[in-house]
């Protein structure tokens, strides 16, 4: 419980206290951390005294010649759950620093407490995040993930809807403090199941059935979301996958993914239900997709007058006025740059098939 870092983060917080000299002593009467470092690892005894009677000591000039390793000063025992764990020692004289003695006491209570409570959330959230993601490996679960499941009181028979949150930029790593507000703080019923995955992302299972609206669903997403950008500061957007039975689960996480593709370009939450094109585009592996560019508008690559008529284009539904008023362009202008896109790529911008092969190629381009 009481292990020496945590003895010295004892000793760092009350050195802003006061000035004194401090130790912070085991049960056995062995000094763990101290402001005076040749003091670390030597028995007190006055401590040890303290440990075992469970109270107060106060040791005087007079008494510290009967007492090893010791000097005046005031030694209170710090309870953990009703019991001590160790002591913790103020040097000086007792009249001055006894006043500070209780005040002392609770703070390293109170920080034993917050260590203890953190170490619990951190194994908790460990043991969740990895028995999820080989929950969601595993088409038929194993005895083992059975019986992780019944520890964590999870039900593995119910239907679920999977989401995945991915969270955007910030300058530093998230505390545990803020990933324990931001998990606990998702409306769920006692059958969804969040956790982290990693650093960047949450994965939400929320118990669901055929007929969950996706209305509700949508507006309890976004107030989770909501609440992570202002008490945080932190951009969020989700993917959700379909309802699906256990033997599904995984497919479900799969279309999470696939729809968390697009959210990440909308930075909005978007339903795999609604994908249309891009249930397919997003199948396409990277490398597909470059030699398709390749074939199609390499040609153009860096014409970028010509890349930018084509993306305006596609924005204004094919619209040739719209995209000439637009670009700030003459009609006539945006006719040239049509038949010079035709001449170098072999794909004419009036026809449906190369149409459709140039507006794939600028959404690749664009990933």
């Amino acid at each position: 419980m009481l292990q020496p870092e945590l003895a010295e983060k004892i000793v760092r917080e009350v050195q802003r206290l006061i000035s004194e000299e401090i130790i912070v002593v085991n049960t056995d009467g062995t000094i763990m951390a101290s402001t005076r470092q040749e003091r670390v690892g030597s028995f007190h005894e006055g401590a040890f005294i303290t440990s075992k009677q469970k109270k107060k000591l106060i040791i005087t000039e007079k008494e510290t010649p009967q007492l090893k390793g010791v000097k005046a000063g005031i030694n209170l025992p710090i309870f953990f759950q009703h019991e001590v764990i160790g002591v913790i020692g103020i040097t000086g004289d007792p009249e001055s620093v006894t006043p500070f003695g209780e005040i002392i006491r609770k703070m390293t209570e109170l920080l034993i407490s917050e260590n203890y409570f953190g170490e619990q959330f951190e194994y908790h959230s460990r043991a969740m995040e990895t028995f999820v993601l080989e929950w969601l490996q595993a088409k038929e679960p194993s005895s083992d993930l059975l019986e992780r499941a019944r520890a964590l009181t999870i039900n593995l028979d119910l239907k679920r809807t999977a989401v995945v949150i991915e969270l955007g930029e910030r300058k530093f790593p998230l505390t545990r403090n803020v990933w324990s507000s931001i998990l606990n703080s998702f409306s769920q019923n006692k059958n969804d199941v969040v956790t982290r995955s990693g650093n960047e992302r949450i994965i939400v299972l929320i118990h669901s059935s055929d007929s969950v609206q996706l209305t509700n669903l949508k507006s309890r997403l976004e107030q989770f979301l909501q609440f992570i950008q202002n008490s945080f500061g932190i951009a969020a957007y989700a993917g959700v996958g379909q309802c699906a039975p256990p033997p599904n689960l995984h497919l479900s996480y799969a279309q999470a993914e696939r729809a968390l593709k697009m959210a990440r370009k909308t930075r909005k939450i978007v339903f795999d239900e609604e994908l249309t094109l891009e249930m397919i585009t997003g199948e396409l592996a990277p490398e597909v997709k470059a030699e398709y560019i390749q074939r199609t508008i390499g040609p153009i690559l860096n014409e970028r007058d010509l890349l930018d008529t084509l993306a305006e284009l596609f924005k204004q539904n094919h619209s040739l006025k719209n995209t000439a008023q637009s670009l700030h362009i003459h009609i006539n202008t945006l006719h040239y740059r049509l038949k010079k896109v035709d001449e170098l790529t072999g794909l004419n911008p009036n026809t449906i098939h190369d149409l459709f092969c140039l507006y794939l190629a600028v959404l690749f381009l664009d990933e």
